[in-house]
């Protein structure tokens, strides 16, 4: 019996996603600092003569976070999850465009529908990255993966004009990493014998669950490299980070990775949520705070209905403008889809919340999430489980911030 093929497992991490596809609407703005994360008031200007007027960060007040940033913009220090207003001390004259999350998605699907069409085994990460099971693909056994990976990037480019880097190693765990060593438009290829010259000079927090915290005590026991963390005694690790966390340090170190590429998973919970541009109060911003969240509301129930599912946990969060988040969760009788069913299960969740602080975000998230057709008998009737109000119902007037100031729990 002949032995398994060695494993070859790709990690595709498209380029700036988010700032890609806004550079495919404008494409004036290629090879700018461009940053994403503006609201509808920073939508670009149609001028008489054709051209766009677009909004500057230096221009920006308020209290955003970026979403992303083009590789023009993360040259002056300006990346995702920054504050927008530092990110204008830095940057002023970037551009802010505003986020379009709809589009994001639109491109996602075109993307991954594209590596699907090639390689079957497809792990879905995120809007903007998959991982790809390449041990059977043709041909990739001869060169290490390198023209299906160049296949693959071939196909991502043709079907959205957008392009994606690739790492191709034996495991998840090195080719997420190598998927970043040649951005943007990269193909890297990566073996186990190379492990001591190429991954052990990183530092250790390029290892993807290596977070701040954990790279911080590592570096106080002065270990700073995943070399020397390849070196450390595994006992020492185990005694200092836990037992299981500890072992998994020493076996990433060494690039061991075995897990597999889970081609499908079910969503454990959905959720939508929106950092306003300033922070807003309950009472003196009720009918802004009103609209929002009820939106929020019908989107969630749009998501659900679009990916087949119901929920029978509704919950909120809140960040209040002291950084404080806050979330609040209501269990129905019954599975529900329904926007107006939502949202008053997400205001019941809301009365439960002192509401005096200023708020910086908010969310609305469904939990406890049931297949519609393990909810809906085989003759068609609905089950008992299954709470739907008519879609009229989705645009009533529902209001919220209202009623006197809530008790808190």
């Amino acid at each position: 019996m002949a032995a398994p093929a060695p494993r070859l497992i790709a990690h595709l991490d498209m380029d700036a996603f988010y700032a890609s596809v806004e550079l495919l609407r404008y494409p004036e703005l290629r090879g700018l600092p461009v940053v994403i994360g503006g609201g509808r008031r920073h939508q670009p200007v149609q001028r008489a003569d054709g051209s766009r007027e677009f909004f500057r960060l230096r221009d920006y007040t308020g209290r955003g976070v970026l979403t992303t940033s083009t590789y023009e913009a993360r040259a002056l220090g300006v990346f995702s999850a920054m504050g927008t207003m530092k990110a204008a001390l830095l940057a002023p004259d970037a551009i802010l465009l505003p986020v379009d999350f709809d589009e994001y998605r639109r491109y996602s699907r075109l993307f991954k529908a594209a590596v699907r069409n090639m390689a079957p085994l497809v792990e879905d990460r995120g809007v903007d990255e998959i991982y790809i099971d390449l041990t059977d693909f043709p041909g990739a056994q001869d060169d290490q993966g390198r023209a299906a990976g160049q296949a693959l990037k071939d196909a991502v480019f043709d079907a959205t004009g957008l392009t994606c880097s690739v790492g191709i190693t034996p495991n998840k765990l090195l080719s997420k990493m190598c998927s970043e060593f040649d951005k943007p438009n990269g193909l890297t290829l990566l073996g186990l014998d190379e492990i001591p010259t190429r991954i052990w000079p990183l530092a250790a927090r390029k290892i993807n669950g290596i977070g701040p915290k954990a790279s911080e005590k590592l570096a106080a026991h002065g270990i700073h490299t995943i070399g020397e963390l390849a070196a450390a005694d595994p006992a020492f690790l185990v005694a200092n980070f836990g037992k299981s966390y500890g072992a998994w340090l020493h076996e990433a170190a060494h690039g061991r990775d075995e897990r597999p590429v889970v081609t499908y998973s079910e969503p454990v919970s959905m959720s939508r949520e929106t950092t306003f541009e300033r922070d807003l109060h309950a009472v003196r911003d009720r009918s802004t705070l009103s609209g929002i969240f009820t939106d929020l509301c019908i989107e969630l129930a749009d998501d659900l209905a679009r990916k087949g599912y119901a929920s029978k946990t509704i919950g909120i969060k809140l960040r209040f403008d002291d950084f404080k988040i806050v979330t609040r969760d209501l269990t129905l009788p019954a599975h529900t889809l329904d926007a107006r069913s939502i949202r008053r299960a997400a205001g019941e969740c809301l009365k439960r919340v002192d509401l005096t602080r200023r708020l910086r975000l908010l969310g609305v998230r469904a939990g406890n999430l049931a297949k519609l057709a393990d909810l809906v008998d085989p003759h068609g009737a609905e089950a008992p489980l299954v709470a739907q109000e008519a879609p009229a119902a989705y645009h009533a007037p529902m209001p919220l911030f209202d009623a006197a100031p809530p008790s808190q729990d």
